[in-house]
């Protein structure tokens, strides 16, 4: 029974959101400071959540640091991104290999 009424909350606050701005807002937004603001805000949020999971979610700070570095360089380069995922992927697997044979 709590899970059914956690999810209603849950997509109740996902709901209000996303409608308050749609109800609240409805001129087009003139200032150039704010529509620039706008324009930014999806970029910090998704760095904001990707980079911590980033770095927690391997178990080491080591093979994800590489990992990232290799993504980094790969797409500064131009490379597309399921390039990149995969050999981010492979690259902090290599890592986590050569830390766990060192180790021994």
């Amino acid at each position: 029974m709590n899970t059914i009424f956690y999810t209603i909350v849950m997509a109740g606050v996902t709901y209000l959101i996303r409608a308050i701005p749609l109800l609240f807002v409805r001129k087009e937004i003139k200032n150039r400071y704010v529509k620039s603001f706008l324009h930014y805000l999806p970029y910090a949020v998704l760095g904001a959540m990707t980079f911590p999971a980033i770095f927690t979610s391997g178990g080491d700070f080591i093979p994800s640091l590489v990992g990232t570095c290799f993504a980094s360089m790969l797409a500064l380069k131009g490379k597309d991104l399921l390039t990149v995922a995969l050999a981010a992927c492979v690259a902090v697997y290599l890592a986590q290999l050569l830390l766990t044979l060192l180790s021994l």
